[in-house]
């Protein structure tokens, strides 16, 4: 037995050529994706349990002369080819919209100025909410609009400001009940109805204090490539929801620096992304952040 799987392997190896290598990579690379795109989800705990199935299947066929069996696996392979994308439809169609949005970039249109101020109000709004143990959900719209979630608030069109955004999350207020939604450096609307997850992120034990906000905020991510700041009510701990995954616990100086991560305005002229990284326009436009003795973010207020 173990000739002969030696002797086919010797035998694979001299028909290996350049073309080969190539078919092997792209394969590789597929799946490497395809494995990407469905981790942290429960396609993840399917895709498992299929493996193991088709493992022990294979090696009761191979090893053991089964005719009826082997005619019944054949027969319903087909069904079983129809079966799998409705079973992974969502996992599926957020794989494709992450595709879709690779290489995404913030659209502000803004100055540099404009981003910092921006940037810095949404930080100390958020320290603000946490140490008056306010709850707050904040989504900033990227490249996938959010009109419909919009419509299903109150319509707003303000400057953005810590005292906004302290004021709209005060208990017991009209339009503390809800998210908010940013769309450039301006407030849309307040008290919109967001998307709860649908990928059992947060069904774990770790995860199952976590309430409707910090669900709310997966979802947003899940659909769309908005980017969300959880503030909790009972722990006043900022989160951030993005691409279907959540950092969690973050301080004001922490928070500053992945909000400037994810923030990338285009340059007026529109160097194409690669360019513009591969000459560093992006540290020029952006000025340094002030920091204070200890190399942090200062946040006033």
């Amino acid at each position: 037995m173990v000739n002969t799987l030696l002797g086919d392997f010797a035998s694979y190896i001299q028909r290996l050529n350049w073309l080969s290598v190539l078919d092997l990579l792209l394969v590789t690379g597929v799946l490497f994706v395809l494995l990407r795109l469905v981790r942290g989800t429960r396609a993840v705990v399917l895709l498992r349990g299929m493996v193991v199935l088709v493992a022990v299947l294979a090696l009761l066929t191979s090893l053991v002369p089964l005719p009826g069996f082997t005619w019944l696996l054949r027969t319903s392979l087909p069904a079983l080819l129809i079966a799998i994308p409705v079973i992974f439809a969502p996992e599926i169609r957020r794989g494709l919209e992450r595709l879709g949005r690779a290489g995404a970039l913030f659209n502000l249109g803004s100055a540099p100025t404009d981003l910092e101020r921006t940037i810095h109000a949404l930080t100390t709004g958020a320290q603000r909410l946490s140490e008056s143990s306010l709850g707050g959900l904040i989504v900033i719209e990227r490249e996938v609009r959010l009109g419909e979630y919009l419509e299903t608030g109150v319509e707003l069109d303000a400057v953005l400001t810590p005292e906004l955004l302290r004021q709209i999350f005060h208990v017991n207020t009209p339009l503390h009940d809800g998210a908010v939604i940013l769309r450039g450096d301006r407030l849309a609307a307040a008290a919109c109805v967001l998307p709860l997850s649908s990928s059992g992120t947060l069904s774990t034990t770790r995860d199952r204090q976590m309430g409707l906000r910090h669900r709310a905020a997966l979802g947003i991510s899940e659909v769309s490539d908005a980017v969300a700041i959880i503030v909790s009510e009972e722990s006043g701990a900022i989160s951030v929801a993005h691409n279907g995954r959540m950092i969690r616990r973050l301080d004001p100086a922490r928070l500053r620096n992945i909000l400037f991560a994810f923030y990338h305005p285009r340059p007026g002229g529109a160097l194409p992304a690669w360019l513009a990284r591969l000459t560093r326009a992006d540290r020029r436009r952006i000025s340094p952040v002030p920091v204070h003795r200890g190399g942090e973010p200062t946040i006033e207020g």
